[in-house]
């Protein structure tokens, strides 16, 4: 599904969508196309683009591209599919009860779940915050366990 959505492989790529997505929270995916999580999680992304196209815009992003590994090392991604979230060139967190705030690690359970944490974020976004709650139950939130290199 991933050759129906916009694929970044170049970092002037994901550089110039941060910076030119304005009003709008920019959902990029890190992952692979030959991942079945990732695509599972493209379907998705796919089937809701367009019921959040208003407030969000969606784009994936190869992490196996060679130019990419600067963003990969900066947002230590270590775990696919994993999803960022920007507004206005801005870095938005998530409080979804894991370790990391930093980003989605796995795929949403349903279309919906997506729609709803986009929406949180939209929100939050408008009232000036970089951090917000996530809005879904814990029981579908991914739970995965962080493991630190040279600690």
């Amino acid at each position: 599904m991933s050759y129906l959505m916009t694929t970044l492989t170049k970092k002037r790529e994901v550089d110039t969508i941060i910076r030119d997505t304005i009003d709008k929270v920019l959902v990029l995916r890190f992952g692979r196309a030959s991942d079945p999580v990732c695509l599972h999680l493209d379907d998705l992304l796919r089937k809701s683009s367009r019921e959040v196209s208003k407030f969000a815009t969606v784009a994936l992003v190869d992490i196996d591209s060679e130019e990419i590994q600067v963003y990969v090392n900066y947002f230590d991604i270590s775990f696919i599919p994993s999803t960022i979230f920007f507004f206005n060139a801005h870095h938005m967190k998530m409080d979804s009860g894991t370790a990391d705030h930093t980003k989605w690690v796995g795929a949403f359970h349903k279309k919906q779940d997506f729609i709803d944490v986009v929406e949180a974020i939209y929100r939050g976004a408008m009232k000036g915050k970089l951090i917000v709650s996530c809005p879904l139950p814990s029981e579908r939130i991914p739970k995965y366990q962080l493991l630190y290199k040279d600690v």
